[in-house]
């Protein structure tokens, strides 16, 4: 009998993958690992921060709603970046952009240290933000454009999950450099400008924006970076929407959602150095006492949560370009969506001990922010070539636009009063199981919703998401369009 013929082993998806095309990704990702610290070191220093530039009469309430304003600033420059930028990639070209979007987001970092009023930070967030929004969409446009097919999925994984770095380089400076002073953090926001240099030396323009350009010279109807066909077609206009609405989700529980899981580790040791101070733990001027001794140590340990978070978040930014190649697009959207939503009740609702909590903060991360990968690598694929970068700057940022009233939300719901509106028969019960938190003012008792609730409230958002995913299309196993 014969033997039956060989099959040969589908090829690895790096196998073919030239020299140069690695260049662009870690051209691409070095800029997204920068963009996300311009992000992730206000996160770092955002308690200390607002103990300095609010005073010492500020209400932890009080710091959470200015911290939550100066994120949705972010949002909104964000917004205003990706369009900005997104359409000058388009009809610019990816390179010139990308070194535009890399010297706004360096510089006004860096001019972050003399922030002297909240509303300075938050001025500044929003022009960093401007050029952070932009070079995400138009990193991920190039190196969509630049990979071969079967290679693209996992170089736009990599690409999104190289934040991850971006964040340990915040943990880091948050656990030594803000510790002695929170402004020396943004100072080292001016690094990411020397990229400019390889930018410029070492990328050149994607080959099909090179002919989607030479195509809108000959033909007025294949205009670069229109806005308006976004909307122009029942097909973009489904696109544009779907994305759009898939980023604002992500948006608002990146900054409601993900970024708080390292409070939790703050708040159970500041707790513990509370617990040493019986009776007068509860009176808001011996608790910021308490917290001002311990501040060090109390950072330390924040920076430890964030770092838990992070880690898992990078795993999670891994396995959205496997998991999507194995299932499709949609599938691993809704597996992130749903166990988003299941993990926000467990960490905030169900986990109160400190080992335990360090134990399920990596899984917090994984859950909360593996589908932002999605995003690099589902944008593209909706949008043609003459469109990809404003397509993708579009739905990326004006989901920060959507978000934006979210955060402002979500902070004002711990700032709000609840005994001017609720009883005290209805308050101690809510008390009782870790709804709402007192404290003792000049004023008396005042009661809040307690940080855990509010999180878990923004959590209800992956839901939304879920519903999202009805009108998405699938993209898996389609070439780009042209």
């Amino acid at each position: 009998m014969s033997e039956p013929p060989q099959v040969e082993p589908e090829p690895r998806w790096y196998q073919g993958v030239s020299r140069y095309q690695w260049i662009v990704l870690a051209i691409a990702s070095a800029g997204w690992v920068f963009d996300v610290f311009e992000g992730q070191i206000f996160v770092a220093s955002m308690n200390r921060a607002m103990d300095d530039l609010l005073g010492s009469g500020a209400t932890p309430a009080n710091k959470a709603f200015y911290s939550n304003i100066a994120f949705a600033a972010f949002l909104l420059g964000g917004a205003l970046g990706g369009l900005v930028f997104g359409t000058l990639a388009d009809r610019m070209g990816r390179r010139r952009t990308m070194t535009f979007t890399i010297l706004m987001y360096s510089l006004f970092t860096g001019v972050t240290y003399f922030a002297q009023h909240w509303w300075d930070l938050a001025i500044l967030r929003f022009l960093v933000a401007m050029g952070v929004g932009g070079e995400w969409a138009v990193a991920a446009a190039a190196v969509a454009e630049v990979f071969p097919p079967q290679a693209r999925p996992a170089a736009l994984g990599i690409f999104h999950a190289s934040s991850v770095l971006g964040s340990y380089l915040a943990v880091a400076a948050g656990a030594t450099v803000v510790v002695a002073n929170w402004r020396y953090g943004f100072l080292l926001g001016l690094m990411p400008a020397l990229l400019v240099v390889w930018v410029r030396l070492s990328m050149r323009e994607p080959e099909s924006w090179e002919a989607a350009r030479r195509r809108a010279l000959q033909d007025l109807s294949q205009k670069l970076g229109s806005f308006r066909e976004l909307f122009g077609t029942p097909r973009l206009r489904r696109n544009t929407l779907v994305g759009t609405g898939l980023a604002a989700i992500g948006m608002a529980t990146f900054w409601g959602v993900h970024v708080y899981g390292k409070d939790l580790v703050r708040e159970a040791i500041t707790a513990r150095y509370l617990a040493e101070e019986p009776g007068a733990a509860v009176v808001l001027e011996r608790r910021r006492a308490v917290i001002t001794e311990h501040q060090a140590v109390i950072q330390q340990w924040e920076m430890l949560g964030m770092f838990l978070v992070t880690t898992g978040g990078g795993l999670g930014l891994l396995a959205f370009a496997p998991l999507a190649e194995r299932t499709n697009r949609r599938r691993a959207f809704l597996f992130f969506h749903l166990g988003g939503f299941l993990i926000v009740l467990v960490t905030f609702q169900g986990v109160r001990r400190l080992v335990p909590l360090l134990i399920v903060l990596p899984l917090f991360g994984f859950l909360t922010l593996g589908m932002h990968a999605g995003y690099a690598i589902y944008f593209p694929e909706l949008f043609p070539t003459r469109l990809r970068g404003s397509g993708g700057g579009f739905c990326f940022n004006i989901g920060r636009v959507i978000a934006a009233p979210a955060l402002v939300l979500g902070g004002a719901l711990q700032k709000v009063e609840l005994n001017r509106f609720l009883t005290p028969q209805l308050l101690s019960p809510l008390r009782a199981l870790g709804l709402v938190s007192a404290e003792l003012t000049h004023r008396g008792k005042v009661f809040h919703l307690t940080l855990r609730t509010a999180v878990t409230l923004m959590g209800l958002l992956f839901f939304v998401g879920v519903g999202l995913l009805a009108w998405a299309p699938e993209t898996k196993g389609k070439p780009l369009p042209e």
